[in-house]
């Protein structure tokens, strides 16, 4: 049976479905090398949320892995100094792969990794870098980060996309058409589906002790409060709609935490919750009818939080600098130039129309988001090695 070392900083619980699945199914042998030795006991400091967080769900069951030591005096998966591993290339000697799967180039180690094994061992890259919040024009300092990327994915042999803005960076970047193979970003969507109904009654209650009115429409979002997500204009585009029966719902906690809440405080119609962790966000995401995603970038490679939401069945609305509008946002919701409030406050305005056609929305969400699978991942990665 081929043999595939994986190597990612640590455990997320948007790559832990995929190593268990790949290790039930038994087609190839996996084992997982976490870098970020720090995080074996399952707690990760957030710099945002400034204290450490704790997944409510298993991380570590189900597949092979090690956690590798990190002698980095400044510990950490924000930098390219915060990850380095000594003995990094050795255990995966030992471990003796057919091909390497690396998320992410960015760290010391990681990039060691590349380059060692080059020529030696498969490497099969991931990562969800767009040209999306690329600066137009021409600058030395552009084209000297693409001489430097170029040189980086020279020591790819296959690199795995998700979409089309994540392709044509990669082909930007000096891979070739057939150095490049498809497998969407997932997230474990069957969690999110409410099978028995239970969710839905545990949002209508929990919207009963917030003070929302059953047939109001809610906008929610759910994540960082931070710049690059831009809840500012969330919270201007929809003060700009005068209909008191709408509501926004800003689920999470970050450095922009007071600036919104003091600009909010004479709009009554706009809700505040704290971090809710994993086990939670099925009933967090049926709170809301529509679910908004206006990042600015730079940096929203994807969204995963819209998969999500749409798993739950729920309307969206995404800025165009998320890497997943074009993939995701079909007849399911409206994409909106980023950075544009008044074009948020009309996609607003559409989608709050009809509550039945927001029904309608959600359950192409639903369908949508069926193609977007850990089993369409592993079968790529199957493929390749």
């Amino acid at each position: 049976m081929k043999k595939l070392a994986i190597i990612t900083t640590h455990p997320i619980q948007y790559n832990a479905p995929l190593f268990r699945l790949l290790t039930q199914r038994n087609n190839i042998s996996i084992k997982v090398f976490y870098t970020w030795g720090q995080t074996k006991d399952g707690l990760v400091y957030d710099p945002d949320f400034k204290r450490e967080i704790k997944w409510d769900i298993p991380l570590l069951d189900g597949y092979e892995h090690e956690f590798v030591e990190n002698i980095s005096p400044d510990p950490g998966a924000g930098h390219f100094n915060g990850v380095i591993n000594k003995d990094l290339i050795v255990r995966i000697e030992q471990y003796n792969p057919d091909a390497i799967l690396i998320y992410g180039w960015s760290f010391k180690s990681h990039l060691k990794v590349l380059r060692w094994f080059k020529g030696k061992k498969k490497i099969i890259f991931r990562g969800d870098s767009t040209l999306l919040d690329e600066a137009n024009g021409f600058s030395l300092k552009k084209a000297a980060r693409r001489l430097f990327l170029k040189w980086v994915y020279s020591f790819v042999d296959i690199a795995i996309y998700a979409g089309e803005d994540n392709k044509n960076y990669f082909l930007k970047h000096g891979l070739k058409t057939q150095q490049l193979k498809y497998a969407p970003l997932a997230v474990e969507n069957k969690r999110f589906y409410d099978t028995d109904g239970s969710y839905e009654q545990k949002a209508t209650t929990w919207k009963k002790e917030l003070g929302i009115p059953e047939h109001c429409i809610v906008f929610l979002f759910a994540g960082k409060l931070e710049p690059k997500k831009d809840p500012c204009l969330m919270i201007q585009s929809f003060r700009a709609i005068d209909n008191p029966d709408l509501r926004l719902l800003i689920v999470g906690n970050g450095v922009l935490e007071a600036e919104l809440k003091k600009t909010a405080l004479t709009d009554k119609r706009i809700l505040f919750l704290d971090f809710q962790n994993q086990q939670q966000m099925p009933v967090v995401y049926r709170l809301g009818d529509v679910f908004v995603l206006p990042s600015k970038g730079p940096g929203e490679t994807w969204g995963l939080s819209v998969n999500e939401a749409m798993a739950c069945s729920r309307a969206v609305i995404v800025s165009d600098q998320c890497g997943c509008a074009k993939e995701l946002v079909k007849q399911n919701g409206i994409i909106f130039p980023a950075q544009n409030g008044t074009a948020l406050t009309v996609a607003m305005k559409e989608l709050a129309a009809s509550k039945e056609h927001l029904k309608k929305m959600g359950a192409l969400s639903k369908i949508n988001i069926e193609q977007f699978s850990f089993s369409a991942i592993a079968e790529t990665l199957e493929r390749v090695i």
